[in-house]
């Protein structure tokens, strides 16, 4: 059990990192890099009328959970209108109401919505219609179109499919052209097959919706057939039959009723307005996960106050740097002041930049390690030793940016940002290497400290690896395996296959 303890461990981890990644990505929508965008969709309704006297109310259906959409946003704008929305079977309408309009009056619905990895209808089974009672000479007329569509059929989707087809033929038989009335329309061949299918007892229902076409002004309202299958609703093109909704088509309202009603007020008129636009995709992401409940979403760093994810930014970049030092340390054998110096002299160099920060660094801690030496003489005991030492850090700190705003050099600004402590314990562990071991062992870890922390720095803090550890906080559960596994590494360094690389090649055969 114990040989096996910590592969299992490790499989573990790498498979619950791995499976909430994947969820977050796959379902909930969250992007993996930072400039990541998305399309999104304003679309606008505008219902307008004219006051006829008295009270007036007006009621618009507007989206409820439309099918390859998520709703993001929504507003609605009447001034001086009462408003409520009301759920009505599979619709959803707002009603407007005011005690004393007069003139035109017009009220706005919009709605942001974003398209949805996956198409989903609701599922419930309705009752099977009851078929029409047809007088004679429709009955015929319906019964041939059935028994055309069933003989080249198979289930009800192609039998659907089919009927669509023979409605909207350019020269349709006898049949057809008795059931259709003349110069017929897409809602005209809607009717007539919910009215046929009725006749096969196949549920069917109406839909209709609007086109997103960027910069479309008055949108024309297209319908469109869904028959029952037993199990879903299927989508149909009645100009083509073809199943499923294009994926630029946003479903408004189910049913054949009139998308708007207009109580006191005559010359009603709607148009629907549509616009492109592009946001960034952890906020939709984000948005749609709040919208859906999501356990993992309301567990997330991102429902946490803005300024304690600020703090987690930096935070959780840590671990990454610490998994660098096992590899540089444990693999390659880059020495170091300290186990984790070199990730909190990375955290400084945050502040000012790369570049300037190893100058600054370098600066101070030369002429930090010069007083330091000065100290030694005095005998002082290790604690009031340290504290000398961070006031003279900062005296330093002062003194350069001092000097830097004389000499018109911005980069010496930022150093009164760098960590005192940092510096302060980075001068006296170097000075006692240098006591202890000699120069060359202190010089040799304070480079090797300096290579660690810029190397640390430019993978902590790219803005990709920042973005990604953030937003999936269980990538760290990924560098916990990766570091378990350099735990049991017991091999040769790089460092030391260099060192002995003669001898090894004097003892070779």
């Amino acid at each position: 059990m114990r040989r096996w303890h910590l592969p299992v461990l490790v499989a573990l981890l790498t498979a619950t990192a791995v499976l909430l990644i994947v969820y977050k990505v796959r379902t909930l929508g969250y992007p993996l890099t930072p400039a990541q965008e998305v399309q999104s969709w304003i679309v606008e309704a505008r219902l307008s009328f004219e006051a006829t006297g008295g009270a007036a109310k007006a009621e618009l259906a507007i989206p409820f959970d439309p099918p390859g959409f998520t709703l993001l946003d929504e507003n609605f704008v009447s001034r001086g209108y009462g408003l409520q929305t009301e759920r009505r079977g599979n619709n959803r309408v707002a009603i407007w109401s005011t005690r004393r309009p007069s003139g035109r009056q017009v009220l706005y619905y919009r709605t942001t919505v974003t398209p949805h990895q996956t198409q989903t209808l609701e599922q419930a089974v309705p009752a099977l219609p009851t078929a029409p009672a047809y007088d004679e000479l429709h009955g015929q007329a319906v019964n041939a179109i059935l028994d055309e569509v069933r003989s080249k059929s198979a289930d009800i989707s192609t039998f659907s499919s089919l009927l669509m087809q023979v409605l909207a033929r350019p020269t349709p038989d006898e049949n057809v052209q008795l059931l259709l009335p003349r110069q017929a329309t897409r809602e005209d061949r809607v009717r007539t097959a919910i009215f046929v299918l009725a006749g096969a007892r196949i549920p069917a229902r109406m839909s209709r919706g609007v086109r997103l076409v960027d910069g479309t002004r008055g949108a024309q309202v297209e319908a469109w057939i869904e028959v029952n299958n037993g199990e879903r609703w299927i989508p149909i093109d009645p100009d083509t039959g073809a199943q499923g909704y294009p994926p630029d088509f946003l479903v408004w309202w189910h049913g054949d009723t009139p998308v708007y009603s207009i109580e006191r007020g005559r010359n009603a008129e709607l148009r629907f307005s549509v616009t492109r636009t592009m946001e960034a995709a952890l906020e939709t992401a984000t948005r749609q996960a709040q919208l859906s409940q999501s356990a993992v979403s309301s567990y997330s760093l991102l429902a946490l106050p803005v300024h304690t994810q600020n703090v987690y930014r930096t935070l959780l970049l840590v671990p990454v740097g610490a998994l660098l030092i096992v590899f540089l340390r444990n693999v390659v054998g880059v020495l170091t002041f300290g186990t984790f110096m070199p990730v909190l002299i990375a955290l400084a160099f945050r502040e000012t930049d790369l570049v300037a920060g190893l100058l600054l660094f370098s600066v101070i801690v030369t002429l930090g390690l010069a007083v330091r030496f000065y100290l030694e003489h005095l005998k002082l005991l290790l604690v009031p030793r340290l504290a000398a030492v961070v006031i003279i850090v900062i005296l330093l700190m002062a003194l350069v940016s001092i000097l830097s705003q004389r000499l018109r050099f911005d980069v010496g600004l930022s150093v009164a940002l760098f960590p005192m402590v940092i510096l302060a314990m980075t001068i006296e562990r170097m000075s006692i290497v240098w006591e202890e071991h000699g120069p060359a062992d202190a010089i040799k870890q304070g480079i090797g400290s300096l290579i660690v922390a810029a190397g640390c720095y430019l993978i902590m803090f790219d803005q990709r690896v920042e973005h990604f550890v953030f937003v999936f906080p269980e990538s760290l559960l990924l560098v916990l395996a990766l570091t378990l596994l350099l735990g049991r590494y017991t091999g040769y360094r790089v460092t030391e296959l260099m060192r002995f690389r003669a001898l090894t090649e004097a003892i070779k055969p």
